[in-house]
């Protein structure tokens, strides 16, 4: 950005251009600690759209109230009630620990908060708090739950949040959306003893929040801002990636919106004698001041960060909440024992957090589940607890190889579900099963599309393809299995009574064979409607056939009223009965195989349109993004040629112009990624319906190939039988 470049002047070291990275956590403080956890506005009230009144969201919210919350939790005592809603939401009764301390002093991620993220499949908007600890950054989280109790609120100067506590409830005005709240540890308790571990929490805070709200008391002066030196380490627990070059710049794409909270103010918001907005007020403490001195630059360095970091910036100045002495137990009063204007500042904060907070999301407008939330959780805290520093895009890649897989799977179940539920009608027509298959196969892809994301080459798309692929050709395999038991079935309930005649001999007699043909064509014949549509229909015939006509030529040696001429001619008729059955079954296979290739066609079709609208729709986010992140740095430097800083301006010009063309060189990146995803995914469909038509092709020729039999064999078989018996019995009777 703009201002790093003025600190890559010989007289800079390079420790002071990483301060500027995440100066913005020097203003979380006050004036003063207190115990008292207050806020005042003594300007003129700001206006918002959809008010809602802290009574009702306790009734919108819909969770059970557990009475009156105080001290520390004890992870392995505290018993938290979580219920999914029929929506997927999940409601908590109270907070659990997301982010604990172990014996060792490391941090760590408990199970049973995972445990609760796991189950929420929403979007989550996620706010954090952080600040001082003892200024009452848990009030205004209650109250964000819709709860007058919830998380901790101590009476004494200890701190009683300890690590980062996290309460998930279904949000009030987004409906499908959870609402995942953060409550801190209080930053700058000396009984902490790792200096360290405050930089961990702020930078944990930033990573997963999607708001990211400064609780301070009293006045935003420049000790406010100055107050917490530590936090300028926070940029060595937080990197975009391994590459540190241009870091400065992609720094707004990830970071959280920002609310600033000013508890216990009492001053009149004036200045210079005009009364100002609580923005105007912010803005005003965040005004850099002209020049290039040693002093100059101590005292911007931090205003710069915020500004650049944070270009959605919000102000809350809250006066005191109730008498002194009622402070210690805010979270018991009623609302009468509450300042109207405490209670009005209140309501705006809750609507104002409910209404602009926007949905967590990666770069390039991948948005957050509770599941992936609490991965990403993980991975942080794995990170920065084995001494290493977290990469934001590797973590991303980690993450999208979990999730890809992770879809894939789940698409493959969906599939595998739908047709377990099909199986159990089987056998079915080949129609049949490939339209369920191109219903599940739309569904299982759009699973993996709604889920999956960063899957630029395809790989994903391609393993859920194969493996759909895989499962349908096994069930079309268990459907022929079943037909064919149909079939057989059907042809021995059919044949049972010529089983019996030939075990007893009822077919070894003069003019026997003339029976047996008679009693095939009727099997043929009722077998053929019964069987009607069976895939396996005519190759079950096939068979039966083959066996029937070997019975069949048994009878006819054996038949003495028939001359040896009439029997070599009736051998001629059943081959040709058999080769007529074999094209059958050659051109049943060959409609089958133009089924599978229209399927084929069908599926790639639907793979596509579903393909470039999920393109259509990350180039989208991602050209969002981009302009978002632009328009950010317009406006800054729009402040700053204002405000007189034309070599600020002029600095930030230069970098605004070559983050436009990065930006443009992103966007023709993804294009030609996706470019060659179509590419690959055309090429498999090519593969797959070449297979397809060698196949139809190898049938066909077959088909051709073969001799054309008469019409109907059977009848020409019986014709000739009953020909030469009357013959054969003319003769006998002149005899």
């Amino acid at each position: 950005m703009f201002f790093s470049s003025q600190f890559k002047k010989k007289r800079e070291t390079k420790s002071e251009k990483r301060n500027c990275t995440l100066l913005f956590a020097q203003s979380i403080g006050g004036a003063q600690i207190s115990d008292r956890d207050t806020l005042r506005d003594q300007g003129p009230p700001l206006t918002h759209s959809r008010p809602i009144s802290i009574q009702s969201l306790e009734r919108r919210v819909c969770l059970r109230d557990t009475g009156r919350i105080s001290g520390s939790y004890d992870i392995n005592t505290t018993q938290t009630e979580v219920r999914l809603e029929k929506n997927k939401s999940v409601a908590m009764d109270k907070p659990v620990c997301l982010i604990d301390t172990a014996s060792d002093g490391k941090l760590c991620v408990q199970r049973s908060a995972l445990q609760v993220l796991e189950q929420i499949q929403q979007p989550v908007v996620v706010v954090a708090v952080v600040g001082l600890y003892r200024t009452g950054k848990s009030y205004l989280m209650n109250r964000l739950a819709g709860k007058q109790t919830g998380f901790a609120l101590g009476s004494t100067i200890e701190s009683k949040t300890k690590g980062i506590w996290m309460w998930c409830v279904p949000h009030p005005t987004k409906p499908g959306t959870t609402l995942v709240l953060l409550d801190t540890e209080g930053l700058g308790d000396v009984d902490k003893g790792d200096p360290k571990h405050d930089t961990k929490i702020l930078s944990l805070s930033v990573l997963l929040s999607s708001t990211l709200v400064l609780n301070s008391q009293g006045t935003i002066d420049n000790r406010a801002i100055e107050e917490l030196q530590y936090v300028t380490e926070l940029t060595e627990y937080i990197k975009i990636k391994s590459d540190e070059d241009g870091e400065d710049s992609e720094f707004v794409k990830f970071f959280p919106s920002f609310i600033w909270v000013v508890r216990d103010f009492t001053l009149e918001q004036k200045i210079n004698g005009t009364y100002v907005t609580e923005d105007q007020y912010l803005e005003f403490a965040l005004k850099l001041k002209p020049g290039s001195s040693r002093t100059v630059n101590e005292f911007n360095l931090p205003r710069q960060c915020i500004r650049n970091y944070f270009p959605s910036r919000k102000c809350f100045t809250f006066p005191f909440p109730t008498a002194p002495e009622k402070v210690s137990h805010l979270e018991s009063l009623d609302p009468a024992e509450l300042s109207p204007d405490f209670q009005e500042v209140t309501q705006r904060f809750c609507n104002f957090v409910f209404d602009k907070s926007e949905v967590k999301k990666l770069k390039d407008g991948y948005t957050v589940t509770g599941r992936v939330l609490g991965q990403f959780a993980k991975t942080y805290v794995d990170t920065l607890s084995s001494g290493k520093v977290p990469f934001l895009e590797n973590a991303v890649m980690a993450m999208a190889l979990i999730e890809n897989q992770a879809a894939v799977k789940e698409g493959l179940e969906v599939y595998q579900s739908g047709m377990e539920k099909l199986k159990k009608s089987f056998p079915l027509e080949l129609k049949e099963v490939t339209s369920e298959h191109q219903r599940l196969s739309r569904t299982a892809t759009q699973v993996l599309m709604k889920r999956s994301f960063k899957d630029t080459e395809g790989t994903y798309l391609k393993s859920l393809e194969e493996g759909i692929n895989n499962l349908f050709h096994g069930y079309l395999c268990q459907n022929e299995a079943a037909s064919k038991k149909r079939c057989e079935n059907i042809l021995s309930s059919l044949s049972g009574t010529m089983t019996e005649k030939l075990k007893k001999g009822s077919y070894a007699i003069p003019g026997g064979h003339l029976l047996f043909s008679q009693d095939l064509e009727d099997i043929v014949k009722n077998y053929k409607i019964q069987a009607n549509n069976q895939v396996k229909a005519e190759d079950t015939l096939e068979e039966f056939l083959k066996q029937k006509l070997v019975e069949s030529n048994a009878i006819l040696q054996a038949d003495n009223k028939l001359t040896e001429k009439e029997k070599k001619l009736m051998e001629e008729r059943e081959k040709a009965i058999l080769l007529a059955q074999e094209i059958n079954t050659k051109e049943q296979k060959q409609r089958q195989l133009e089924e599978k290739m229209e399927t084929e066609r069908r599926s790639n079709e639907e793979r596509m349109r579903q393909m470039k609208e999920k393109m259509d729709e990350e180039m989208r986010l991602q050209r969002e993004e981009a302009e978002r992140a632009m328009d950010s740095k317009l406006r800054e430097q729009t402040a700053l040629m204002e405000k007189g800083f034309k070599e600020k301006a002029d600095r930030m010009s230069q970098e605004i112009e070559e983050f436009r063309t990065k930006n443009r060189n992103t966007e023709k990146e993804t294009q030609k990624l996706f470019e060659k995803m179509f590419a690959n995914m055309n090429k498999r469909h090519a593969d797959t319906m070449n297979l397809l038509q060698k196949q139809h092709s190898e049938q066909m020729e077959a088909i051709r190939s073969m001799p054309k039999p008469s019409s109907n064999p059977f009848a020409l078989v019986l014709n000739l039988l009953v020909e030469g018996l009357g013959v054969f019995a003319a003769g006998s009777r002149r005899c």
